[in-house]
């Protein structure tokens, strides 16, 4: 064992809930068994990082409303499509005859769209500051090509008003691991003032399974302490990407928008600029959160005030091959990572 392993797994000092806010940290630190690790004072909950389970059931609902009109086609990303709306998931509505398509880019939507000028090509644009520039690109192409056919909907959520409302409502969380994806494009500046606001350590960490032992680490030794570390410095600086920077302020303005289990959360989404709505498919305004099933327990999942095997559903009646809500349904869903890794703590 390294001296960090031994520290963190003889640590008995203070206990300590430790947040990690990206999905792809949820299922890295599930596959690699980081949390058995760790001594029993240190639990590390997840938080609002998967871009999918934190979409409202609106959205969804409006996806499949659009599908099933003929001259529409949905295209989006493989996870969205399993995942429940408040009667239908994508798959359901594509079994009924909607018009749906699977892609791995975003920007593949442009060359269905150029094949089929007859129909609308609508993309699911889900996701955080990471993937906003890709849908900004995809546009500034569509402008570009003249292609006239193809919309978004976006349900685009950024992370530092998000992480502010976790630590004002939620509270009880002591360290953020926080998003390697997303501080590649922000920059690591930008969680200085929820560290300065509430006295918290902000560790960025890279995805290996070193790497994010050695932030829940640094976030063990400076707790109780006001302070961002950047310790995924080949790929963070603390300004960031700022040519993706423009490009989506380009296109987008922030909007106040709608997460699964917290409500509308001011100025942290982002929505098409009144110059572009021409590509809008309809995104405002969606803010309907009941899934299909009342037991579902995903909210709190996302918030850390419970851990995934705590909801009734899981594992039961909710598994990947029969999910009941979000958080089962993406490989970056804390559920879905619990399950797939027989996770048994945080």
């Amino acid at each position: 064992m390294t001296d960090i392993q031994v520290y963190l797994k003889t640590y008995d000092g203070p206990p300590l809930r430790l947040m990690e806010v990206c999905g792809t940290h949820t299922a890295q630190i599930s596959r690699c068994g980081i949390a058995g690790m760790l001594s029993p004072a240190i639990r590390l909950i997840s938080g609002p990082g998967c871009p999918v389970c934190v979409t409202v059931t609106a959205y969804i609902d409006r996806l499949v409303a659009l599908c099933m009109e003929p001259e529409n086609v949905v295209v989006s990303f493989g996870d969205m499509l399993r995942v429940p709306g408040s009667s239908q998931s994508l798959n359901d509505a594509k079994a009924a005859g909607g018009h749906v398509e699977m892609v791995y880019s975003p920007l593949d939507t442009l060359k269905l769209a150029a094949n089929d000028p007859g129909r609308t090509y609508i993309f699911a644009a889900v996701g955080f500051e990471t993937t906003a520039p890709v849908y900004a690109m995809l546009l500034e192409e569509a402008v570009a090509r003249g292609i006239s056919n193809v919309k978004i909907l976006t349900s685009l959520k950024t992370m530092p008003p998000v992480i502010d409302w976790i630590c004002q409502n939620q509270g009880g969380v002591d360290g953020f691991l926080a998003p390697g994806h997303v501080s590649v494009i922000t920059g690591s500046n930008i969680f200085q003032p929820l560290s300065e606001k509430y006295g918290l350590p902000f560790a960025v960490a890279g995805f290996e399974g070193p790497q994010i032992l050695a932030a829940i680490y640094a976030l063990v030794r400076k707790r109780g302490s006001a302070c961002v570390m950047n310790l995924y410095p080949g790929a963070v600086t603390k300004e960031g990407n700022q040519t993706a920077q423009k490009m989506v302020e380009k296109y987008f303005s922030p909007c106040d928008a709608s997460w699964r289990g917290m409500g509308i959360i001011p100025d942290s989404g982002l929505l098409l600029r009144e110059e572009y709505s021409r590509f809008d498919a309809g995104s405002k305004n969606l803010n309907g959160d009941h899934g299909a099933n009342a037991h579902c327990r995903c909210a709190q999942v996302l918030t850390g005030a419970i851990s995934p095997n705590e909801c009734p559903l899981f594992g039961s009646a909710c598994t990947p091959q029969t999910p009941q809500g979000a958080c089962m349904v993406s490989m970056e869903g804390s559920c879905f990572n619990y399950f797939t890794n027989m996770r048994k703590r945080s």
